[in-house]
């Protein structure tokens, strides 16, 4: 049984950083992808960011230039590292994985979501 888990999300001032890990575990034989999405309330889910097995990397336009996301591979981790938050970053942000796990079952999965408030 594969696993995803989050952290970091909090409260945090507009202009503020927030780094959110996340972990994934259990029997998994290849990760192909990594990524975060996030959800606000009354919106759609949408991508924020995700990363290759080749650490080819994809943003969405709103956080260009204002968020990271990177890989530890040997950890089956993926981090979001997010800077100058504005109120409208505020939202659920999910993890998320492309992988072969047991059975040899490729699929999606997903993390149960942290909490992300921009608020002064």
């Amino acid at each position: 049984q594969v696993q995803l888990v989050e952290s970091g999300g909090g409260l945090v001032q507009p202009g503020g950083s927030l780094r959110l890990s996340c972990a994934a575990s259990g029997t998994i034989l290849s990760i192909y992808s990594m990524g975060w999405y996030r959800q606000a309330p009354g919106k759609q889910r949408e991508l924020v960011a995700d990363i290759t097995n080749a650490g080819r990397t994809n943003y969405a336009d709103s956080v260009k230039g204002r968020f990271t996301i990177s890989r530890a591979s040997a950890k089956n981790t993926v981090y979001l590292q997010m800077n100058s938050l504005k109120p409208e970053d505020a939202a659920v942000y999910y993890c998320n994985a492309d992988l072969t796990g047991s059975g040899a079952s490729r699929r999606a999965y997903w993390g149960q979501g942290t909490q992300v408030t921009v608020s002064s």
